[in-house]
């Protein structure tokens, strides 16, 4: 289910695959398609057009202003294989950077460049091993970030039934891939990593001795049990990857269960000072029953701050929205979606970034239950064909 918010309204509409549409008895959307065709992940700003995106399987869909139009779009016809739920732009150069896998392709992921007019200009294969789940990459102004973790296709749980065909894989390295943003796979620096799994990345860079500084949402384990699921809450950690001793060093920052970071985007790639994160259950439920916060963490300063929504009220994924181009990196608002379970309503709510515990700046009602969707986004001044 994906959502766009405007001024004077709220709409959500499902992406029109063929399972989707039929249980609608609405025409599915056009376009090509590739393997399963349910796009569930994320909605993106391309080439100044709204996509839904998915990892590993069907190709994105392109999404009128009102969602009402819809089309499965290769980027105008330019990508050939699966993409990814997590591409990341590139504030400097334009471009969109992402790692893609595909559940049917154990041998290799891919690295793909979408050019600032939304057309693939790069791809590049990676070998590796066991076909590994990539659910999320990073850049930095020279390295491409690829988390090569022990997440990886498991027929045992296709043979089960089960719809996720993933699971934990102790027999599979666990490293981490820098490979030069113009290189090739032969141009890869692997750096060994503790086993562990990571679904998102708020941000990575470069230091001033040559290592990459990633910060992470890091799990000891997932998906290890029969059926699949969190085995253990998810922690923020600073990962540094040094080329020189093909090594990666982990710090935790903080051991809260935790989600969904997300940084000022401007910094992309580059330093950065401030992480937000949503709180999740310590007891890793998916429909986050208790997790009533979020968290800003200072990592000059190693503060945390808290803003607490109150009892029954459910944040999804805050977004970071500057006050204007030239603002401070946090200098502007978090706007995001608060369900109250006790009245099934949504509000639409916003925060100031350095008044971050005070009550919102605004709160938009909405009088029914927006379902949460794995992500959020916010695109500016956004105009869709």
């Amino acid at each position: 289910l994906h959502q766009r918010r405007q001024c004077h309204g709220s709409r959500n509409r499902w992406t029109r695959g063929r399972a989707a549409s039929g249980a609608l008895r609405r025409p599915a959307a056009p376009g090509p398609r590739r393997g399963d065709d349910t796009v569930n992940t994320n909605v993106v700003e391309i080439g100044d057009r709204a996509f839904a995106v998915v990892e590993a399987g069907s190709y994105p869909v392109a999404l009128s202003e009102d969602m009402e139009t819809q089309r499965y779009d290769r980027f105008d016809g330019t990508l050939a294989g699966s993409f990814s739920g997590h591409p990341h732009r590139d504030p400097e150069t334009g471009e969109t950077h992402a790692v893609a896998y595909d559940g049917r392709v154990w041998d290799r992921v891919r690295h793909v460049v979408l050019s600032p007019a939304g057309r693939v200009v790069r791809d590049v294969s990676i070998p590796v091993e066991h076909g590994p789940c990539i659910h999320d990459c990073a850049i930095t102004a020279r390295f491409v970030v690829v988390l090569d973790l022990p997440v990886t296709f498991s027929m045992r749980a296709v043979l089960a039934g089960h719809r996720f065909p993933f699971r934990w894989n102790p027999a599979h390295r666990a490293r981490v891939g820098l490979l030069p943003r113009h290189g090739t796979a032969a141009d890869i620096t692997w750096c060994a990593v503790e086993p562990c799994f990571v679904f998102h990345v708020a941000n990575a860079y470069d230091d001033a001795d040559g290592r990459v500084v990633v910060d992470v949402v890091a799990y000891e384990r997932v998906f290890a049990s029969a059926g699949g699921g969190l085995d253990t809450p998810g922690r923020l950690e600073r990962w540094t990857a040094d080329p020189a001793t093909g090594r990666v060093d982990r710090r935790v920052i903080d051991p809260e269960a935790q989600e969904f970071p997300r940084i000022d985007e401007r910094r992309f790639g580059r330093p950065h000072r401030y992480v937000y994160t949503g709180s999740v259950p310590a007891d890793g439920n998916t429909q986050l029953v208790g997790a009533t916060q979020i968290y800003k963490h200072d990592l000059e300063t190693g503060e945390r701050r808290v803003h607490e929504f109150g009892a029954d009220r459910v944040p999804g994924e805050f977004v970071f929205v500057p006050a204007g181009p030239e603002a401070g990196e946090d200098e502007g608002w978090l706007v995001g979606l608060v369900i109250d379970t006790a009245s099934d309503t949504t509000d639409f709510t916003i925060l100031d970034a350095r008044a971050f515990e005070a009550p919102p700046v605004a709160r938009v009602r909405l009088g029914h239950r927006i379902p949460p969707g794995f992500h959020g986004n916010w695109f500016p001044n956004y105009r869709a064909e």
